[in-house]
C-alpha cells in the first residue's frame, strides 16, 4: 500500500515527493513552487514536476486550478468517482475549498444533455468571497 492509500501500482519517487509537498501545504502550489521546494530532493527541472502533476492528476490524486495556473491534493479521497469537482477560490485570502455536491454534478449533466453533449468530466470555480473575509470589518486608510 503507497501514501496514498491505494493498493494500485506505487506511486514513483518524483510523484510522491510532489504528492507529499502538496498534501502538507493548504495552498494551491504552482510547478515552479514545488519545484523550489523540492529541489534538495533530487527534483531539478521543470518536466520532472509537470510529469509527476499529470500522473497525479490521472489517478484523481491532485487538481488543477486553471484560474490560478496551481495545483491542490484531492481532498475528497473518493474524488476519482466523481464527474464534477468544484472549488470555492477567496479572491482576497487565496482560500481554496474543494466542493462536492451531487447537485451541481446533475444540474451540469442535464444541460450537456440538452446540448446532445457526453460529459466526461468538468471541473468549476466559483470566485469570490470566502464567509471569513466577507464579515471581516474593513479598515478604512
Amino acid at each position: 500500500m503507497n501514501q496514498t492509500g491505494s493498493t494500485e501500482k506505487p506511486l514513483t519517487k518524483n510523484q510522491e515527493l510532489v504528492f507529499g509537498a502538496l498534501t502538507r501545504t493548504e495552498e494551491p502550489q504552482s510547478a515552479y513552487t514545488l519545484l523550489d521546494r523540492l529541489r534538495a530532493d533530487g527534483l531539478r527541472a521543470p518536466l520532472q514536476i509537470y510529469r509527476a502533476l499529470e500522473k497525479l492528476i490521472d489517478l484523481g490524486l491532485v487538481h488543477r486550478l486553471e484560474s490560478l495556473n496551481a495545483f491542490v491534493a484531492c481532498s475528497h479521497p473518493t474524488c476519482s468517482d466523481h464527474t464534477t469537482v468544484a472549488f470555492a477560490i477567496c479572491d482576497d485570502c487565496g482560500l481554496v475549498d474543494e466542493v462536492a455536491d451531487e447537485r451541481l454534478t446533475s444540474n451540469l449533466k442535464e444541460v450537456a444533455d440538452d446540448y446532445r453533449f457526453a460529459l466526461k468530466q468538468s471541473i468549476v470555480e466559483l470566485r469570490g468571497t470566502c464567509k471569513d473575509c466577507a464579515t471581516r470589518p474593513v479598515n478604512p486608510q
